[in-house]
């Protein structure tokens, strides 16, 4: 479903021309999709560093050697590749090279072309590989059924009571928490940084008809940053907010002692996000933090609840708190200052 349309990127087709936007469809379209079905869906992170589209000498390089028997991969990829390379030295604008062709291009070739496209793209699956994140939910042990329930009802009551009409799910997975802003009406992004849990949110949204729910890959220890020509062709993650809810659930420990950040800089950042934030605080006590110390030696003695919220006054007020029955944890809903 488009929500922008570039209405100056259309032209009236002139018979026996060719398609002037096949290299810029290969590379921003078949190539990432290519690695991230044929080696690992993480590979769909090199649009973040090629914003013209995946060079397609590089995606024959990094494709395994079977994808050469598939003939549209062959045709589009790796003889575009080779095209190019022999074309290199001519005076073609990037992004402009034509379909491959030694007579006018017809209009049978074109929809030919076309449905080459289609068709392969079709049938790409992404790549099966391992996820620690993507049974989360279903290996749960932290909670009891009766603490996962409340936690859920406690979630709906805090986004009720904020009534926002966008809402960030940071931490997502496989958007179980997410779903109940979506499912409300809400434009909800399921920000995750495993593709394979944002793959099985996406899978659950269109099986539901979920319209408003978006997953999308984000690590939030390297957030998207301003991209492009001076940094502005592409907004980083806090220009493109602030969201009016942020979700916040099982994840300032694995900010805080898996990746060091300290607590006052997670706050800060967290206020430039959202304007309102649902916030679940894990002490140490509990299985998962444990289950991160265990490797590590324990450097965070500020990691407590008083210290928590002492970091975060500073940038919110908290509005309600709440623990979660039958565990230690905490839900805080506030407000950004």
């Amino acid at each position: 479903r488009p929500v922008l349309i570039d209405t100056l990127s259309f032209e009236q087709l002139k018979e026996g021309a060719p398609w002037i936007a096949y290299r810029q469809f290969c590379q921003h379209f078949l190539a990432p999709l290519a690695l991230m079905s044929y080696r690992n869906p993480a590979l769909g992170q090199l649009s973040r560093i090629h914003i013209d589209g995946v060079p397609l000498d590089q995606a024959a390089e990094l494709l395994p050697f079977r994808a050469r028997f598939r003939m549209p991969l062959l045709l589009h990829i790796y003889l575009h590749a080779r095209s190019q390379r022999k074309h290199s030295s001519k005076s073609t604008p990037v992004g402009k090279e034509e379909a491959p062709q030694k007579r006018a291009f017809t209009m049978q070739a074109f929809k030919g072309l076309i449905e080459s496209l289609r068709g392969v793209i079709a049938k790409m699956e992404p790549a099966k590989g391992d996820s620690h994140w993507i049974d989360y939910y279903a290996e749960a042990s932290h909670y009891s059924s009766a603490s996962a329930d409340h936690k859920r009802e406690l979630v709906a009551a805090f986004i009720e009571q904020a009534g926002p009409q966008t809402v960030w799910d940071l931490g997502a997975n496989t958007g179980a928490f997410s779903r109940i802003s979506s499912e409300r009406g809400i434009r909800t992004i399921a920000f995750e940084m495993d593709p394979q849990s944002v793959g099985e949110a996406y899978r659950q949204a269109k099986a539901n008809g979920d319209e408003n729910l978006l997953p999308l890959v984000c690590d939030l220890t390297n957030p998207s940053s301003g991209l492009g020509w001076a940094g502005e062709e592409r907004m980083s993650l806090a220009e493109r907010g602030p969201a009016d809810l942020l979700l916040a659930l099982a994840l300032i420990h694995h900010l805080a002692i898996a990746n060091n950040v300290p607590l006052g800089k997670v706050a800060d950042y967290f206020a430039t996000l959202g304007k309102r934030l649902v916030i679940e605080f894990v002490p140490k006590t509990d299985e998962k933090v444990q289950h991160l110390l265990a490797s590590r030696e324990d450097i965070f003695p500020t990691y407590t609840r008083e210290g928590f919220e002492e970091a975060f006054k500073g940038r919110f007020d908290v509005e309600r708190v709440e623990e979660i029955k039958g565990s230690e944890r905490v839900l805080y809903l506030m407000r950004a200052r």
